[in-house]
């Protein structure tokens, strides 16, 4: 048997093979309260062959919004569709992760409620436009947090990991690369605060360590992964050091005893698995364009690396395991249906294998 077929641990997390779903944002909320919905249940249901599904990015609060159509988990009406979510994941055998994303500066008004601020650590915009309903609109320049939004945005995080267990999520990751708020918060580049959560190496590392551990403190580190992607400039995003940013990080990270640590490669920029491996401990996650035999040599060649994620392939492909298992070329994505409204190109891929 292939051992990517195979169970593993990821701390609190029983994995019934290591073939994981990546967070994807697909963007079929609905926009009237950021609200999971049906499409959504069925969508993450197919899938549910997965060892472990990590949801699209959701934002812990208002504020976090940045995208238009993107899902919350801050009212009591949110968790009791991502309930419904979990209910029928569960119902077919799978397990299911919340990734709680805040976007910080990479958000616009026209994507949020009449009058939710846009937030970051410096009132520094990104270059750039983001979409939205109304057309392509140039990011804004958000809102420099005071200390008392930093203490209500990390209690943010925990309500939601509460908000999350509750629904039935089996844990939560934290989404710390793509230019969004953790992110800004590391980076040189979009942190040039002046007080004990900006300047140093160690102020820009409070932030997300800070919001690590009230997740932790919900129901234990052994549910809580992390995703990084470490010099990412994705939305803008730079920082003088990043090596030295992130192995700080991680170093500091590893003794909360996360379930995993979630790495995109990214070999144009640098060796990031190698990067994890020096300064976490913990399993690894493994991201980015892997095939299932490349899959299989890192897990094979490599004891950290538990489990190998997969996006686009399982946008075509619900039943990938099973594809995986019985070899044979996979179906390829429409890109034009990734980010659009409605049932196509997000519901309408039907299994590769039938029984």
């Amino acid at each position: 048997m292939m051992k990517l077929l195979s169970e593993v641990q990821l701390g609190g997390l029983a994995l019934s093979n290591r073939v994981v779903m990546a967070p994807m944002t697909r963007s079929r909320a609905d926009e009237s309260g950021d609200m999971p919905n049906d499409l959504m249940r069925e969508y993450y249901r197919q899938r549910a062959t997965a060892g472990l599904i990590i949801t699209e990015g959701t934002h812990p609060s208002a504020e976090g919004k940045g995208y238009c159509r993107t899902p919350g988990i801050y009212t009591d009406a949110q968790q009791a569709a991502w309930a419904e979510i979990c209910e029928a994941v569960h119902g077919e055998g799978g397990k299911i992760v919340l990734q709680l994303m805040h976007c910080g500066r990479v958000a616009h008004p026209d994507n949020k409620a009449p009058g939710v601020r846009t937030v970051a650590p410096s009132a520094i915009a990104a270059k750039g436009q983001i979409y939205t309903e109304q057309g392509m609109q140039d990011f804004p320049v958000p809102e420099e947090m005071s200390r008392a939004d930093i203490r209500r945005t990390i209690n943010d995080y925990a309500s939601a990991t509460q908000r999350a267990y509750a629904a039935g999520f089996d844990g939560v990751e934290l989404h710390c690369t793509s230019g969004y708020l953790p992110a800004q918060f590391l980076s040189t580049g979009t942190n040039q605060r002046g007080d004990d959560y900006g300047g140093t190496l160690a102020n820009r590392l409070r932030f997300v360590l800070e919001v690590l551990e009230a997740m932790a403190e919900v129901d234990g580190a052994s549910k809580v992964g992390m995703r990084i992607c470490p010099g990412n400039p994705f939305n803008d995003l730079n920082d003088e050091d990043y090596q030295q940013t992130f192995a700080a990080l991680l170093k500091a990270v590893d003794a909360i005893g996360l379930a995993y640590l979630h790495v995109i490669r990214m070999p144009k920029i640098g060796d990031h698995i190698a990067l994890a491996k020096e300064n976490f401990s913990g399993p690894l996650i493994v991201n980015d364009s892997y095939t299932a035999d490349e899959a299989e040599g890192a897990l094979c060649g490599d004891s950290q690396i538990a489990a190998v994620s997969f996006g686009r392939a399982f946008i075509a492909n619900p039943d990938l395991p099973r594809c995986f298992a019985m070899g044979g070329a996979l179906a390829n994505i429409d890109p034009k249906t990734l980010y659009t409204p409605g049932p196509a190109g997000y519901i309408d891929y039907p299994n590769r294998i039938t029984e």
